[in-house]
């Protein structure tokens, strides 16, 4: 268990440096905005530079965001996932003043790409292993809990604002490469992690009662128990069926591996739940 803590910690520690690259690099030089609460970030930080005489550096603005975000997690959601992620967050404010900002690439198009990939790189690997990089990843899981309702609206308003208003102020030029950089970023992060909001787990095992009880103490989840009967061994298994979100993939993956090895776990797209699906 402490070894495998000591691994989460070193993803995220890469996530949040490999976030900071990115930013430093390739996205701040060419002006291309990134999405999010580190969008967000970027864009006050050069609006108060350029309009006001307060200078903020966006490191600095990054963690006064997500102060408040924490906080609600720590409440709503637990408090694992939101250590590790305001971890995750403070590394990543922490790298964005200790690394330079320098161009390396004046092509525009370059820079939104590979800023995007960079960047999704990061987060990916830091959602893969149960942690987040904070802001909208916190609030979608306190929505899922809470309301059950999808993040994917909350993210594409909050994106568009900060498109529009890098638009307006800055030229429509760079609002669309932000726009490329969305695309890149969110590929490449589906590629990592998955895209889907809400994951449906079917785990053929010998050893349901020990996996019921390990899973209910770690996720807040139902579970449908499914007898079932292999077609060659004609050996009886018990089929369980759980609704999760994408945040509990790690935790779960951790928690068949650990209980039974052995177990067969297909992993399947929802798309939708109808009835109930806890939510506190």
């Amino acid at each position: 268990m402490v070894w495998l803590q000591i691994k989460k910690i070193v993803v995220v520690i890469i996530g949040a440096f490999l976030t900071a690259v990115g930013m430093n690099l390739f996205l701040i030089p060419a002006n291309v905005y990134s999405s999010g609460f580190t969008g967000i970030a970027q864009l006050l930080s050069k609006v108060l530079t350029d309009y006001t005489p307060i200078t903020l550096s966006m490191g600095l603005l990054l963690l006064l965001l997500n102060i408040p975000v924490a906080i609600l997690g720590w409440m709503k959601v637990g408090k694992s996932f939101t250590i590790y992620s305001f971890i995750s967050v403070v590394l990543s404010s922490l790298f964005l003043e200790i690394i330079p900002i320098k161009q390396l690439s004046h092509d525009i198009l370059l820079n939104a790409v590979f800023g995007g990939v960079i960047i999704a790189v990061g987060v990916g690997i830091t959602l893969k292993w149960g942690a987040s990089t904070g802001g909208l990843d916190i609030i979608a899981m306190v929505l899922s809990r809470m309301k059950d309702k999808p993040i994917g609206p909350y993210m594409f308003l909050l994106n568009s604002l900060i498109i529009l208003t890098a638009g307006f102020l800055y030229g429509w030029e760079k609002a669309l490469y932000t726009m490329v950089f969305l695309y890149a970023s969110t590929r490449v992060i589906d590629m990592i992690h998955t895209r889907h909001a809400k994951l449906t787990a079917f785990i053929i095992t010998k050893k349901a009662d020990e996996l019921k009880r390990a899973i209910h103490q770690k996720l807040v989840r139902g579970i449908t128990m499914i007898p079932g009967k292999g077609a060659f061994s004609n050996e009886t298994r018990d089929i369980m069926m759980i609704v999760i979100t994408r945040y509990e993939l790690f935790d779960l993956e951790r928690i068949i591996k650990d209980v039974d090895p052995k177990a067969f776990t297909n992993i399947i797209q929802t798309t939708g739940v109808y009835g109930f699906f806890r939510k506190d």
